[in-house]
């Protein structure tokens, strides 16, 4: 039996093949961009994640509310509650990029209780009852369709409207109040861009530079001149409460920042307990009339 000799590949052929290989998983990960580009998948499985189904409404809680159908200028017909409070601020609510409004019904007990405010929490094109397929241009005009209804109702003080966006609510909330100046503005585990958060999520794919919809809130913030206050939970574990900081650096209008610590993204409200209402009544309490 003879040994066997040890294989030699000539150094030139393993830089061929490797070379060859790299190309090819770029023209790949090229290709599946492209596509992404052209179909809008990125939206569909990065930002929105809807859910149609209702798993209850603001009476299972004991709140008494009016189920809204409205449009948006497009046509497009959106659903929401109207909650009554007991002074003249009303609470125009942008819910987060999950779910529905029927997820947000202890979260809306506790405003409604504490705060004594009118609350309108509705749901963007796609979400629960309301109609047609989310987009940034979308959820923008569905914004203003919200802003309209309560401007239009008898009930509603129109200079008293607080615009409070949590995640990707407060990217909707941030781009109307740089159009339609709110009483203030509240912003709860806010992003900087979906790009940054593209970024940050997908950090050897350039998935950043195919995505359509930007909710680019550090290029708006600056704008906004009603007061902001910004909260954010020191262990969230999707928006670093460092890109929360970086956005509130850039307002311009009177600002505070509230830190909830141990809270992580979705869950201020809970871990923040009495200091988290405290924060929110405190910074209510102090705007002008």
């Amino acid at each position: 039996m003879t040994k066997l000799g040890r294989l030699r590949i000539p150094l030139r052929r393993v830089i061929v093949t490797v070379t060859r290989g790299a190309v090819l998983v770029a023209a790949l990960v090229a290709a599946l961009l492209f596509v992404a580009d052209r179909t809008g998948l990125i939206e569909r499985y990065f930002i929105y994640f809807p859910r149609e189904k209702l798993e209850g409404d603001p009476s299972l809680l004991g709140l008494a509310f009016e189920d809204i159908f409205f449009s948006a200028a497009d046509g497009t017909e959106l659903h929401g509650w109207f909650v009554p409070g007991r002074n003249e601020v009303t609470w125009l609510w942008f819910h987060g990029n999950a779910g529905n409004i029927s997820d947000r019904l202890e979260n809306l007990k506790l405003l409604h209780d504490e705060l004594g405010v009118n609350v309108f929490l509705f749901d963007y094109r796609g979400y629960g009852r309301s109609k047609g397929r989310p987009t940034e241009k979308g959820t923008y005009l569905d914004a203003d369709a919200a802003l309209g209804h309560l401007r239009s109702r008898s009930d509603v003080s129109p200079g008293r409207i607080i615009y409070f966006g949590r995640s990707l609510g407060a990217a909707v909330a941030v781009e109307l109040a740089t159009r339609q100046q709110p009483y203030g503005l509240i912003l709860e585990s806010p992003f900087l861009s979906v790009r940054h958060m593209a970024r940050l999520a997908y950090r050897f794919l350039p998935i950043w530079a195919v995505v359509i919809d930007r909710y680019d809130s550090l290029a708006k913030i600056a704008k906004v001149e009603a007061p902001v206050l910004v909260l954010h939970g020191d262990e969230d574990e999707i928006v670093p409460i460092k890109a929360g900081k970086k956005l509130f650096d850039a307002v311009s209008a009177p600002k505070e920042f509230y830190t909830v610590e141990g809270a992580g993204h979705n869950d201020a409200y809970i871990v923040g307990g009495r200091s988290y209402v405290t924060a929110l009544r405190a910074f209510v309490e102090q705007l002008a009339p």
